[in-house]
């Protein structure tokens, strides 16, 4: 594909989405994470095997990890420049940790890319969950309000990301003593302006070219994942209407048997799906975790350290709110999965009546009560689900770290 092909089929979710959007009667063919995954396509870092034997493709992906690698290296390079310098330490410190959370997204859907696309597909594939035809249940209102939301999200994210990018690109012109992007240092000190303005012309250039790229395809793995999440949500949204709504076109008792076997089967599916969703997402749940929880503790410790400086101070409040908005995002992502799974048994004991139905109808029912008295949890074990009641402990132990901090600077 080409550079226009690819251009238009990476903006194809903003046109569909602004189209949806401003007409309320118009629907998409698919779901929001089809169009995230042709997003990664567009960018040529959808790492699956189908994906590897397109032409360079293979090529591609190991100049990315390249790419990586010298990234990363030279920002721990530049670091040891830094020692000494808790303020320039913190900064970079928390640069490296987000430049290491990218190289290992990037690697492990390398080792998962397959794993990923078989969710995606299956996903896809059932969406929109309810049975199509005469007598289904009205789903469009969930429908819409899920692919708006993801459409938002990418266009909020997107902006916001532009933003960050131009102040990156643009902070040498700005910021005293910052001739890069990006603290790096490189062999033979290349990144010297004055020594080698040719190489740190490069240098500049392959730092402003290739983090742009990488947050990017970081926004389009992240957007991914939480819409891969938020769907299970509407599947989940779907069951419970459909148990709610059970007799209005089920009424002979062989149809109506039919119907809550399928409702059971519908129930184990979304279960197996998202027991394979948390296993592809284990490794980066954990790591967004530990990432998170390292950058917040490194802006508080850093904006107490430096709290006279108000410049400092802010930059850093900065990137705190910004780890506790990331983390937030999945954390009320993962409530109200849990949240909506709860509902199910209420559902179907609302699909209970005793003047229709039999005992193997009452039996699928009674599996699906008891099924849906555990709710779904986004979890990567050792650590606890991602929730709202768990966000907020976290916030206390983050709370309680700044004020032991207060404690001992006075």
């Amino acid at each position: 594909m080409d550079l226009r092909g690819s251009i238009y089929r990476f903006l194809k979710f903003f046109k569909i989405g602004w189209r949806i959007y401003q007409n309320p009667k118009l629907e998409s063919s698919h779901s929001s994470i089809y169009y995230w995954r042709e997003q990664m396509k567009a960018m040529a870092l959808f790492t699956t095997t189908e994906e590897r034997q397109l032409p360079y493709r293979s090529t591609w992906h190991t100049i990315v990890n390249i790419q990586l690698f010298v990234f990363l290296t030279s920002m721990c390079y530049g670091f040891m420049e830094s020692v000494g310098d808790h303020v320039e330490m913190g900064r970079d410190f928390a640069f490296i940790l987000g430049a290491f959370f990218i190289v290992f997204k990037v690697f492990y859907f390398h080792w998962y890319g397959d794993d990923l696309d078989q969710v995606i597909n299956e996903l896809d594939e059932f969406h929109p969950w309810a049975q199509i035809g005469p007598g289904a249940v009205d789903y469009r209102a969930g429908k819409r309000w899920y692919f708006v939301m993801a459409f938002f999200l990418a266009s909020s994210w997107s902006f916001f990301l532009c933003v960050f990018i131009l102040l990156l690109i643009t902070s040498p012109m700005w910021v005293h003593q910052q001739n890069l992007p990006f603290h790096a240092a490189f062999p033979f000190q290349w990144h010297e302006r004055s020594l080698h303005p040719i190489g740190h012309f490069i240098i500049y250039v392959y730092q402003s070219y290739f983090s742009a790229y990488a947050l990017t395809w970081l926004l389009c793995i992240e957007g991914l994942s939480v819409c891969i999440y938020a769907e299970i949500t509407f599947a989940i949204e779907v069951l419970c209407l459909e148990l709610r709504h059970i007799h209005r076109f089920k009424d002979g008792l062989t149809e109506l048997r039919m119907e809550t076997n399928r409702l059971v089967k519908l129930h184990q599916k979304i279960v197996e799906i998202l027991d394979r969703t948390n296993n592809v997402f284990h490794g980066t749940l954990i790591m967004q975790m530990g990432v998170n929880f390292s950058l917040v503790s490194i802006s508080v410790l850093e904006a107490m350290e430096a709290r006279k400086d108000p410049k400092v101070v802010v930059q850093f409040a900065i990137l705190m709110m910004l780890a506790l908005g990331h983390l937030s995002m999945w954390s009320f992502i993962g409530d109200m999965l849990s949240q909506e799974s709860l509902k199910i048994s209420d559902a179907a004991y609302d699909a209970y009546d005793p003047t229709k139905g039999s005992t193997d109808v009452y039996r699928d029912l009674c599996l699906i009560i008891r099924r849906g008295q555990e709710p779904l949890i986004m979890r990567a074990s050792p650590f606890p689900s991602f929730n709202l009641i768990n966000y907020s402990a976290i916030l206390n132990q983050c709370y309680g770290i700044l004020t032991f901090l207060l404690k001992t600077l006075d």
